[in-house]
């Protein structure tokens, strides 16, 4: 068969429940194709449906789906997906295919039920390309050393992210008289930088044979404006990176800001100096992280009560907030007011699980570790935001913690994609570690 000839084959893609946690509504996303579904991945979403986390709210609404889909159809009949255009679904019983995943693999369990369902529809539909979709990558394996077609799910996937939006251009060759004017005005026309506007927000390092500027386009006044190094509450940039970084948290019309980079880039630490420099503007500062549990455990097994258990993960946002208050003397009026902010709950240190649900108003609210949540967990959080509030994202994208995202398919990554070239956005890649030479070394040689 050619590659032609394969395009246009029909197909029934199997999901697991990787796929479903990820995405409740993934079924919808196959086009014309058929979607099955094992019955184990019914059996493993009813674990997962009590709780506060994101993916418990996915199992829920998916159950909410295939309830729906029930009231009308026999689950075991191949049902028309409503929408044009779209393919039919099914759940598959536990069948006992001539090749048996249990047997091979010598052992029971969930994974191998679902390969069985695979490879039983692989044999009942001959016609049909019958390809397994997982997010996880050891299922993938299995199933094609099954002989089985395995993919990733790609919705929400960046394609490329080594050409990621970095938020920032280095310009070289710039006329003098525009540096000259940058500086003099504070601003000049785009057009005497770039030929066509740029995107909203973007950052310019401009350089002329005799001199340099830092510069950003004002998508309120159509203009490339001069950047200049702000200091905040005892924080300044080290290079032209954290400049614009710095520039992006405390822009009054920049409504979310996502700051990526690697270990030691300063990302964390400018959102908070930033936040805390902006604390007159805003009711409360929200400082959040997923909570990744360490060996797949859940944070039940730590010992005490709730914040007992939080404080492991939250202890890098302590950090952050610690060495700035070392910035200043113990007994200093600055000092001082992290304390009673903290004190008074207007500075918070939370887990992600308590916005879900809330209207957020007047809240600069931090997202660190953003690289380990998912598309719809980076949406449902921005979903929150009520009036003048902001929110800040960081993270590195290289830096997985959870076993079924990646670079790709990250939140952190997907919202750059997505909301570059909007006037309430801006972003920034942080290259430079800053935090020293010896963290610079493990990131550059380790």
């Amino acid at each position: 068969m050619t590659e032609k000839q394969k395009a246009k084959q029909k197909k029934i893609f199997v999901l697991d429940t990787s796929v479903i946690l990820y995405d409740h509504s993934a079924v919808e996303h196959f086009g014309p194709h058929d979607v099955a579904l094992p019955i184990t991945v019914l059996e493993e979403l009813d674990n997962f449906k009590k709780g506060n986390d994101i993916k418990n709210f996915e199992a829920r609404e998916f159950i909410r789906f295939i309830d729906k889909l029930s009231d009308e159809h026999r689950l075991q009949n191949w049902i028309p997906l409503d929408g044009e255009g779209k393919g039919r679904f099914k759940v598959i019983m536990n069948p006992t295919p001539t090749i048996n995943a249990e047997e091979v693999f010598n052992e029971s369990k969930p994974d191998h039920k679902i390969l069985n369902a695979a490879l039983h529809l692989q044999q009942e539909n001959p016609k049909y390309q019958v390809i397994m979709v997982t997010k996880d990558i050891n299922l993938r394996l299995k199933a094609r050393s099954l002989n089985l077609i395995s993919e990733d799910y790609e919705t929400g996937k960046v394609q490329n992210v080594s050409s990621l939006y970095t938020g920032i251009d280095e310009l070289h060759d710039v006329a003098p008289d525009v540096i000259d004017e940058l500086y003099e005005k504070g601003f000049c026309n785009s057009d005497k930088v770039l030929a066509n506007a740029p995107r909203d927000n973007h950052y310019f390092i401009l350089k002329s044979p005799t001199n340099s500027i830092l510069a950003y386009y004002n998508p309120e006044q159509r203009k490339i404006e001069r950047v200049d190094k702000l200091n905040a509450y005892g924080i300044k940039p080290r290079n032209a990176e954290q400049t614009f970084a710095m520039h992006a948290v405390m822009n009054p019309n920049v409504k979310l800001v996502t700051i990526q980079g690697i270990a030691g880039t300063g990302k964390t630490l400018l959102a908070l100096a930033g936040a805390l420099e902006q604390r007159r503007n805003f009711w409360q500062i929200y400082l959040a992280r997923p909570i990744v549990p360490l060996s797949n455990k859940d944070i039940g097994y730590l010992p005490g009560d709730i914040k007992s258990k939080l404080n492991p993960y939250m202890e890098p946002l302590f950090d952050n907030l610690k060495f700035i208050q070392n910035q200043y003397s113990e007994n200093s009026k600055e000092a001082g007011k992290i304390k009673e902010m903290l004190e008074q709950e207007k500075l918070m240190i939370v887990p992600l699980a308590y916005i879900r649900g809330r209207s957020i108003s007047n809240v600069c609210f931090i997202v660190d570790e953003a690289q380990n949540l998912t598309p719809h967990e980076v949406k449902t959080i921005i979903s929150r935001a009520g009036e003048n509030t902001k929110i800040i994202f960081t993270g590195d994208i290289y830096q997985i913690d959870t076993p079924y995202l990646d670079s790709q398919s990250n939140g952190l990554s997907y919202l750059i994609d997505k909301a570059k070239n909007h006037r309430l956005y801006a972003h920034v890649t942080l290259q430079k570690g800053e935090r020293s030479e010896l963290a610079n070394l493990a990131n550059e040689l380790l």
